[in-house]
């Protein structure tokens, strides 16, 4: 499922697409009517590519659980958010047996429904099969970089032993890779950078990441590396997209 360039904007109904990149703005269409505005990183922004689904084993990509949504209705509409809690999280139950039911919230719930019939309505949900072209293209890319640097597969293994960022609220897949990228693996390594230097590595890493904000990474780094993951589920649930 390729949800790229697909965002989601605290306090506006619907989805977004990016158009467009700005000096200190993304210009964004709206999935329900097409209108484009100018959107900032203080209008806390989240990429839906970037974010996962908490379970048991780990976090599992949005896209992951929308394929398994999409394949499990045929390619139809899925059940309506307005349903009962109880029922929302029971269906959701059928393609995650195993989410995390303390952290993922019902109001996460009923917005994972909302956002993939909304994404569903306006022909926005594309499965990966269909662009497996493109994938397979990439994929000899990055064989051919691999075996023309074959020095860099120790740094693949270093990385390995990091910290899983994703854990920090706010931080997806591709925002804990550029931090990976950028020699910040640990929480203890992100607990000490600096907001801003975390912003400057994703706006290097991806115009597509400039838009988060990283306000809060270095405090959440801070309580994952002392091990106080009660004080940091404490924090996270106080936070939107990793903001105050």
């Amino acid at each position: 499922m390729n949800l790229s360039g697909i965002i989601s904007i605290s306090g506006r109904p619907g989805l977004y697409s990016v158009v467009a990149q700005g000096k200190n703005n993304v210009i964004v269409q709206s999935l329900s009517d097409n209108k484009r505005f100018p959107a900032y990183a203080s209008d806390r922004i989240s990429a839906l590519e970037d974010i996962s689904i908490y379970t048991y084993e780990g976090d599992v990509p949005l896209k992951e659980v929308y394929t398994k949504l999409y394949e499990k209705e045929g390619g139809k509409e899925t059940i309506s958010h307005k349903e009962s809690a109880n029922k929302l999280t029971a269906y959701l139950e059928e393609i995650l047996p195993d989410y995390d039911r303390e952290r993922v919230y019902p109001s996460d719930v009923k917005k994972l429904f909302q956002w993939y019939n909304l994404l569903h309505k306006h022909g926005a949900l594309v499965l990966e099969e269909e662009s497996e072209s493109i994938e397979a293209a990439v994929a000899v890319e990055e064989e051919k970089k691999t075996e023309a640097k074959p020095k860099k597969a120790p740094t693949k293994k270093a990385a390995s032993k990091g910290d899983d960022l994703k854990k920090i609220e706010g931080a997806g897949p591709k925002a804990a890779e550029a931090l990976v990228n950028a020699g910040l693996d640990t929480f203890a390594k992100v607990a000490k950078a600096k907001p801003e230097k975390l912003s400057t590595i994703l706006s290097e890493a991806s115009s597509r990441l400039s838009h988060i904000s990283t306000e809060t990474w270095p405090e959440q780094a801070k309580l994952a590396a002392d091990g106080k993951w009660d004080e940091l589920k404490a924090l996270q649930a106080k936070l939107d997209g990793g903001k105050k």
